[in-house]
């Protein structure tokens, strides 16, 4: 029986042992699910306080149920761990490893790189290897693939090499991995198959793509897409504001036309990785083709200005109750990227805060999900929400909106609400919008 077929009947007989490196918000996800459907599952990540949290069953992702976690561990189908060793003892190897952006917006695959040095280590003939972290276009054929080739071992014919980009949306109940079509691109016909039956046990629409290039594209092309309508509604917002136009009025009134409109909504910024990252990558590339993308870097551009922005209309709005906005005193709601996450990656509450400091304004925040933040020059408690705690603020600057916040409280209690997410959907004496 050939590698191939070998390993495509143990998958079918659940027979497969799985590796998934990095237990992340994309890896754990990936890991439970299959577990949960009858395969032996590695986890493999370089924290050992996270494997002790997993061991525990301490909650440090949102949307996984820990419980299930700790059940499967108790049931063996489940194996946290540090130990590289396991990934010579696997069928499949799914790389889930982060792909942040270096301070000068250069790509840092490193983690991937690592991880598939990792790989070469111990891989072994009937190998399928999967990388799931979003990257440029060519990162598996021309990253990946010549550090697995020193091996020795030739793809296709050795081992399977394939490309399938996360669609995990952290905190989205409504749809959870199992609901998200899954696209793969192998290197060679093979490894797409057997991609494709992999995850066709846990999810149910999986699309097969020509090649890993138009897999690791549509991933950036997806976000993209986000990218620039919500910069061209931040545009709007900064347009309406100069109008004097309410510009959530503006987008309610153009979501009435069934056909040709998608509604996007404006913010404070954009954060999280997906947004303000993934389509730089796509950047970067095109530039060292010679080519650049202008709507890509000029969306980016707006994105990262609304800060400033809502930095700007707080002075505004401090002036009108202070003589001196240099006394004023400002309390920042919610500080994570996203509602009711706990992920402060890129997260344009830091911005805001620390460009308040920078005009001499003191600033507090509150968070229920970040009890204690010290990340740059940030480094304070999450101020508890009461009556006379908000009365102590000339401004509360509603940022993330978290469903754990009492708002008609925060408003009754509150001189002034400068709400960016247009959670106050009435006028209100005491509540601007932006």
């Amino acid at each position: 029986m050939s590698i191939e077929r070998l390993l495509k009947k143990k998958i079918e007989e659940r027979k497969a042992k799985i590796c998934v490196v990095g237990l992340g918000y994309v890896g754990l996800p990936l890991a439970v699910e299959f577990a949960s459907k009858g395969y032996f599952v590695y986890g493999l990540d370089t924290s050992p306080s996270r494997i002790k949290r997993l061991e525990r069953a301490e909650q440090y992702i949102v949307g996984v149920d820990f419980k299930r976690v700790l059940s499967l561990i108790k049931k063996k189908k489940f194996l946290p761990t540090t130990g590289q060793n396991v990934l010579g003892n696997s069928d499949v190897i799914i790389v889930c490893v982060p792909t942040p952006l270096r301070k000068v917006k250069i790509p840092n695959i490193s983690y991937v790189s690592k991880a598939t040095q990792a790989i070469k280590k111990y891989l072994k003939k009937g190998q399928l290897i999967i990388l799931e972290s979003t990257s440029y276009p060519t990162t598996t054929r021309e990253i990946v693939l010549p550090i697995l080739k020193k091996s020795g071992l030739v793809e296709e014919k050795d081992f399977f090499l394939c490309f399938s980009p996360e669609r995990v949306n952290p905190g989205d109940k409504k749809f959870p991995i199992t609901k998200i079509s899954k696209v793969v691109g192998g290197l060679s016909f093979k490894s797409s198959e057997l991609a494709k039956d992999l995850y066709s046990k846990i999810i149910k629409n999986v699309v097969s793509v020509s090649n890993p290039e138009v897999a690791e594209t549509a991933k950036l092309l997806e976000n993209t897409f986000r990218l620039v309508n919500i910069a061209l509604e931040n545009e709007f917002a900064l347009v309406c504001d100069r109008l004097g136009i309410n510009v959530w009025e503006v987008i309610e009134a153009a979501k009435t036309k069934p056909f040709g409109f998608m509604p996007f909504y404006p913010g404070p910024g954009i954060g999280g990785h997906c947004i303000p990252c993934d389509p730089v990558y796509l950047s970067w590339k095109a530039k060292k083709l010679g080519f650049k993308t202008k709507m890509i870097d000029l969306a980016s551009y707006i994105n990262h200005f609304m800060p400033k922005f809502v930095v700007a209309k707080v002075e505004e709005q401090l002036k009108s109750v202070r003589s001196s906005e240099k006394k004023a005193k400002v309390l920042i709601l919610g500080v994570t990227y996203k509602k009711d996450v706990k992920d402060l990656r890129e997260s344009p509450a830091l911005d805001i805060i620390e460009e308040l400091k920078r005009k001499g304004i003191k600033v507090d925040y509150s968070d229920p999900l970040i009890p204690y933040l010290k990340i740059d020059q940030i480094d304070q408690k999450s101020t508890s929400l009461t009556r006379s705690n908000l009365r102590k603020y000339d401004c509360v600057v509603l940022v993330t909106d978290h469903s754990y916040f009492d708002y008609e409280f925060i408003r009754k209690n509150s001189k002034l609400v400068f709400d960016t997410r247009n959670v106050y959907k009435k006028d209100f004496d005491n509540v601007r919008r932006l």
